[in-house]
């Protein structure tokens, strides 16, 4: 086996096995910029202040629904080095079981890359509107600033009830006010 491929399937899945991501459901998930670079703004009293950076992060969130019409927005807040969201997938039931593509299933490959049904990556679910944000903010971003980028997982809890989604919620609004700079570990 191509040893890229290898390397990848044995990439270390943050994502709760065999679960399917693309099914309804409420989700918190946060992301951060490589090496916590604090590439959005900064806090000032509390509040986050985003610069050009972090208004191109905030603007594009709401473009998601554009792109997922199953995607519901609830809270979210730009950080210096990471975003907090609450995403709810909400598929009626007129979505179609074509749509529907198991995650648990290995990765297909074409001509030595992953690609394929059996990625979930090509299905509809939390993994793809991160793909797309991230990627739509990396390409807005570095039309005016060559230095950005994100780290390259994320991380996730699935929210499993009223009571879970409300604490979210209120980690999510008072992280401004609760903040403390992470500076990566010098290598």
């Amino acid at each position: 086996m191509n040893k890229k491929i290898t390397k990848i399937l044995n990439r270390r899945s943050y994502r709760l096995k065999g679960f399917d991501y693309g099914k309804n459901g409420a989700y918190f998930i946060t992301f951060c910029t490589k090496n916590r670079v604090p590439y959005f703004g900064e806090i000032i009293n509390q509040e986050m202040i985003l610069n050009e950076m972090g208004k191109i992060a905030h603007q594009l969130w709401s473009e998601i629904p554009n792109q997922f019409p199953f995607a519901k927005l609830e809270n979210f807040v730009v950080m210096p080095d990471h975003i907090h969201r609450i995403i709810i997938i909400d598929k009626d039931s007129s979505w179609d079981a074509i749509n529907r593509v198991p995650t648990i299933d290995p990765p297909s490959t074409i001509n030595g890359g992953i690609t394929g049904i059996h990625n979930p990556m090509f299905h509809e679910s939390i993994s793809r509107i991160i793909r797309w944000y991230k990627g739509r903010t990396s390409f807005e971003i570095k039309k005016n600033y060559s230095e950005f980028y994100w780290q390259r997982l994320f991380y996730d809890h699935i929210i499993r009830n009223e009571k879970a989604f409300q604490n979210i919620q209120r980690y999510i609004e008072n992280n401004p006010k609760n903040y403390i700079r992470v500076k990566p570990e010098e290598s």
